[in-house]
């Protein structure tokens, strides 16, 4: 595949469209001063070929084109491959025309898309002859399975300013992310170092390792499986010996072991004393309480009346005693007890209240004595009763502990037959437990463990030949033959630039690990980053893709035959030169080199390869540099040529 005609539509409609052709099977030359658009001809081309963001400045070129065309041409066929102004940052909108040699360019007003972005790379793939191949990366890598197509194939056509210059970096877009490891795993394809058989066999394989995972995860979980059915079952044997349900459970029993002893202990039966009922025994026992309560109540009573009457009559007594004692000391008067009671006794004179006559004291005295006897009899009577009361009392407190004794026993006998029930609970649990283990043991997989070994045994084999087959093909090492076959022309080309290192070099090549050049020393490997200068880094990057597409079209393999360089000679010229030509200390002998190599090598190619260079250059006094010109965007009559047209900007 090799570039035809590049086209921008303007946003307005017009019909003239600009554009930029391109000869096929020869070195192409755009010249010009800077900022005329050189350098985004290689971004719109990526566009074209599929990228979704075309990356390209606002001003002036997003701010009037409207439509982007490539017209490519294959052995036999043409390609009009046309993406539209994206609306916002990126599209997978695309426009798609297959024809023969009359197919050009359309015009503005039939300009509509027809198709996407995956289906523009899809026929771009078949038509440069990529075979389906789908790059399988090896088990455990972070990225995704893809196809191979032509967007992995662009990478190895085209250099931007930044990229040529790039002494880290080789290929197109190598930095951003995860394209390295896209370049790595896809090149040894493009070099032919691996095929559609070389990825069925890569593809069977990341299978079979699938398939041996699963099997190992299966065998796995069945004996992670049978250990914890062992584990649970020893638990529940430890259980239903508690219970009595099993005696003398070994301390370590084996997996057999644990399932019979697991089923005696199913049908095991522990015999146990059914509940008594006894409820009106109970109930007879509460109500004999409560009456035994009542009577010592009442008896309790009963005593300490007897006691304030026992206190009331010793105090009547002790008062008797008291006031008999008094009235008796009247006796002491002896014959003259008899004297006139108005008068005073010792002096004899009138008394204004008369004292009682000594014959009423005297019979009173008389009177207080009967009623102490009569006292004194009365308390042999009542200490007799509160005795009898005493007795009564202790024999209700003796039936009274009789009484507590006997609910005792009933309450313990009680909870004895709620332990028994507990017991049963726990004896139902447990079995019901042992009869879901023996259950769900019998269904499980641990008696396929034997199934599973095999199974992984075959899938380990299978692995194993795949990996045979793999290692018969030894990609690597396939792919590193190539490279050494195109380090034959890196090397030669590399010296006739007089690169550094070049010289004295045993091999200059590229690195497939580092995706870079490499100069091989008898000293050592010297990576392209430990190697100093612009003018060399952009040299073997030139050598590195020329000796790469002389080997891709001699070895027929499907990559588009075309090399886009950006800015070759940057390394010559000032950082902000407006003209190359206009720069006399400039080494042009080394710019003229360089320029001679893109000539010979696509001379080398006999029309197989097109080398398109976008370059500030313009060598006056060589004619075939003229001669290989396509656009020069220098002013003519001091009219400004660019890619924007100037009407364009109006």
């Amino acid at each position: 595949m090799q570039l035809l005609a590049l086209a921008l539509y303007h946003r307005d409609g017009r019909p003239t469209p600009r554009v930029v052709r391109f000869r096929p099977g020869a070195l192409n030359i755009l010249t010009g001063e800077s900022e005329t658009g050189k350098s985004e001809i290689l971004d719109i081309v990526d566009y074209c070929l599929g990228r979704s963001t075309p990356n390209l400045p606002d001003e002036p070129i997003d701010q009037t084109v409207g439509w982007y065309a490539l017209l490519v041409a294959f052995r036999d066929s043409r390609m009009l491959l046309a993406r539209p102004r994206p609306t916002g940052t990126s599209t997978i909108q695309a426009m798609i025309r297959t024809g023969g040699d009359s197919l050009d360019l359309p015009r503005a007003d039939e300009l509509a898309p027809n198709s996407n972005v995956a289906a523009l790379r899809s026929q771009l793939s078949a038509r440069l002859g990529i075979e389906d191949v789908r790059f399988q990366p090896p088990p455990g890598a972070a990225r995704a399975a893809f196809n191979i197509s032509v967007a992995q194939a662009t990478l190895l056509c085209l250099q931007n300013q930044n990229e040529i210059a790039d002494k880290s970096a080789l290929f197109h877009r190598q930095t951003e992310n995860g394209m390295d490891q896209a370049l790595k795993d896809t090149l040894p394809y493009f070099l032919g170092a691996a095929g559609p058989e070389q990825a069925l066999h890569r593809h069977h394989l990341n299978d079979a390792q699938r398939t041996q995972r699963a099997a190992q995860r299966k065998l796995d979980e069945a004996h992670r499986h049978r250990e914890a059915v062992d584990a649970a079952g020893v638990a529940l044997l430890r259980l239903a010996q508690n219970e009595g349900l099993l005696n003398d459970v070994p301390a370590a029993p084996g997996p057999e072991e644990i399932r019979g002893l697991l089923e005696r202990a199913l049908t095991a039966t522990v015999s146990t004393v059914g509940p008594l009922d006894l409820p009106d025994r109970r109930h007879g026992l509460n109500e004999d309480r409560r009456e035994l309560r009542e009577q010592l109540q009442q008896l309790d009573e009963a005593i300490a009346l007897v006691d304030r009457w026992q206190k009331q009559g010793e105090a009547f007594t002790g008062e008797l005693h008291l006031q008999l004692g008094r009235l008796e000391s009247i006796n002491l008067l002896g014959p003259e007890r008899d004297h006139d009671s108005a008068v005073c006794p010792m002096c004899t004179r009138p008394l204004e209240y008369p004292d009682a006559p000594a014959a009423e004291i005297l019979a009173l005295t008389q009177q207080l004595a009967q009623e102490l006897d009569q006292a004194q009899t009365i308390q042999p009577i009542r200490d007799e009763h509160r005795r009898s009361l005493q007795a009564q009392r202790d024999a209700v407190v003796e039936h009274l502990r009789v009484n507590g004794a006997q609910l005792r026993e009933l309450a313990a006998n009680d909870e004895r037959m709620r332990n028994l029930q507990d017991q049963q609970v726990r004896i139902a649990r447990i079995q019901g437990r042992i009869d879901q283990a023996l259950t769900a043991g019998t269904g499980s997989p641990v008696g396929n463990i034997g199934e599973l070994r095999n199974s992984l045994i075959l899938a380990q084999e299978n692995v194993a030949g795949l990996q045979a087959l793999i290692d018969e093909d030894d990609v690597t090492a396939e792919t590193e033959r190539r490279l050494t076959d195109i380090a034959a022309n890196m090397t030669a080309w590399a010296r006739r630039l007089n690169l550094g290192q070049a010289a004295a070099a045993d091999e200059v090549t590229i690195s497939l690990s580092q995706l870079n050049v490499v100069v091989r020393r008898p000293q050592g490997r010297l990576p392209l980053n430990r190697i100093g200068s612009a003018k060399n880094w952009i040299g073997y990057h030139m050598v590195a893709h020329l000796a790469l597409h002389t080997y891709f079209r001699l070895h027929h393999r499907p990559v588009p035959a075309f090399l886009m360089l950006d800015q070759p000679t940057q390394a010559f010229f000032p950082a902000k030169i407006k003209d190359a030509t206009t720069v006399q200390d400039a080494d042009w002998n080394t710019v003229t080199a360089y320029f001679e190599l893109l000539r010979d090598v696509a001379d080398l190619n006999e029309g197989a390869l097109q080398i398109i260079v976008c370059d500030h250059a313009n060598l006056i006094d060589e004619p075939w540099f003229q001669d290989a010109i396509v656009e020069n965007w220098r002013p003519i009559d001091g009219r400004r040529q660019a890619l924007i047209p100037i009407d364009w900007l109006d």
